[in-house]
């Protein structure tokens, strides 16, 4: 959708209205055939449609116990592969918009990953000594990747538990895509700095040496959100002189400099909770997507509560803000007809064994 249509249904009341009638009119129609699952990222206009909200981690255990025949999923790519590994074989996954990734997703490819593997048999057997683990954020392929060789998923909800149960398995774990979840994670778990490398995937063997991968716990893939990668410590230090009673609080996708210099560190289930539980009139900074943060800050306005977004400049995930309401109304009009747009298939092999990665994870959270 263009720049210029974004801004006609934003800024003329009459065309968000009718959209907004458009969409409830074809749930209606719908009725228990659909589920429509939002991630807490998306924009205000379409996430009021979603049946169920939540962070990654809830929402892969809501599309695994839906009985609905459509799951359209306002979220990006990964989510609703995720929702159709999930879901039964009669079940549908939907993406109102195919476009809606995500980057970070995109920093680790199967080849990628697989090639590094083959590299570390260089130095080490990495089938007796990694414990392979990837973030959600990242396609069905490398989830499969890490369910054949013993491995499993993670969210920034339960990645210390995770990496628990990774250790249990084998001494070492490669953890991809993001480098700044695994290093905040492992920096919880006590990990030195200095035990947890960059593997760049560009260089041969990572651009380590093989001492350096030989004494690691954790290596980290070079990866990162760019929404994330724009909150600095700086921003922190200027808030906390204005506001010297005030939180904050920041998601663990956040540079390590940011994670120790907050009050709080989580996901966004974690953040939404920290913020509405606290006491009326606190201050907070917020380190995470923007939608989420003015959300956050309208519904707790009442208590008097101030909640502030972290960086001077607007950190939008731009591919979750691509789902519109156009999209969504389109995409529920169609089902209403009996067509089907933008289905999320992952093939049965490479679902299967992306299952048996995903169950682990569930088991342990």
């Amino acid at each position: 959708m263009s720049v210029e249509s974004v801004r006609l249904y934003v800024d003329r009341p009459a065309v968000a209205a009718a959209l907004d009638a458009r969409i409830r009119a074809a749930k209606r129609a719908l009725g228990e055939r659909l589920v429509i699952l939002g991630h807490h990222y998306q924009r205000e206009e379409v996430y009021r449609h979603a049946d169920f909200h939540g962070d990654s981690l809830q929402l892969s255990r809501a599309a695994a116990h839906q009985k609905a025949e459509f799951i359209v999923f306002c979220g990006v790519h990964f989510m609703a592969e995720v929702a159709d590994i999930l879901s039964r074989p009669d079940q549908i996954s939907i993406l109102p918009d195919l476009n809606a990734g995500c980057a970070m997703a995109d920093m680790a490819s199967i080849e990628q990953v697989e090639r590094a593997w083959t590299e570390l048999r260089s130095v080490l057997d990495p089938d007796r000594e990694i414990t392979p683990v990837t973030y959600v954020n990242s396609s069905a392929a490398l989830k499969a990747f890490c369910g054949d060789h013993g491995g499993t998923v993670c969210t920034s909800s339960n990645a210390r538990k995770v990496l628990e149960w990774a250790f249990a398995q084998r001494p070492k774990a490669l953890f991809f895509p993001d480098q700044h979840l695994g290093r905040w994670t492992g920096h919880q778990l006590g990990i030195p700095l200095r035990d947890m490398p960059v593997w760049d995937p560009n260089l041969p063997l990572g651009g380590l040496q093989p001492e350096e991968i030989r004494s690691a716990r954790i290596l980290l893939w070079k990866g990162h959100c760019s929404v994330h990668q724009m909150f600095q410590p700086a921003h922190i230090q200027r808030w906390r002189e204005a506001h010297p009673e005030g939180k904050v609080i920041a998601h663990p996708e956040s540079a390590f400099e940011v994670c120790a210099a907050s009050d709080y560190v989580g996901s966004t289930d974690f953040i939404l909770k920290t913020v509405k539980a606290a006491a009326p009139g606190s201050e907070w900074l917020v380190g995470t997507e923007i939608n989420l943060v003015s959300r956050l800050a309208e519904e707790v306005r009442g208590e008097n509560k101030r909640v502030e977004f972290m960086s001077p400049m607007v950190c939008m995930c731009s591919t979750m803000f691509r789902i519109d309401p156009e999209q969504l109304a389109e995409t529920l009009e169609d089902l209403v007809a009996g067509k089907v747009r933008n289905r999320i298939e992952v093939p049965p092999a490479t679902a299967d064994s992306a299952r048996r990665a995903l169950d682990r994870m569930l088991e342990v959270s």
